[in-house]
């Protein structure tokens, strides 16, 4: 039974650190083309994410963190994290500080 749980569990978290790859990686695209990239981001990324946008003057990073509650109670919760980054579009006004 514990393999089982276990089997699930790590099921559950590769699927979870897919999509948080995925969050990530459509938000630090959007944001350096000036759009806005946590909100491409939540559309991507699992239920109740939370999403940090760093714009720096040459690149945009976007991290994406999820908390997935782990089968059985042995483990409570586990965090899985992604993050991109990306060089900001020639043209577009400077991040602000």
């Amino acid at each position: 039974m514990l393999l089982l749980y276990a089997g699930l569990t790590a099921v559950g978290a590769v699927t979870a650190k897919s999509q948080c790859v995925d969050a990530a990686r459509v938000g630090a695209l959007s944001a350096a083309r000036g759009e806005p990239g946590a909100e491409a981001a939540a559309a991507v990324a699992p239920p109740g994410a939370a999403i940090d946008v760093a714009a720096g003057t040459e690149t945009v990073t976007v991290t994406v963190r999820s908390r997935i509650r782990a089968v059985g109670d042995a483990i409570p919760f586990l965090e899985v994290t992604a993050t991109a980054t990306a060089r900001r579009e020639p043209g577009l006004p400077e991040a602000p500080p």
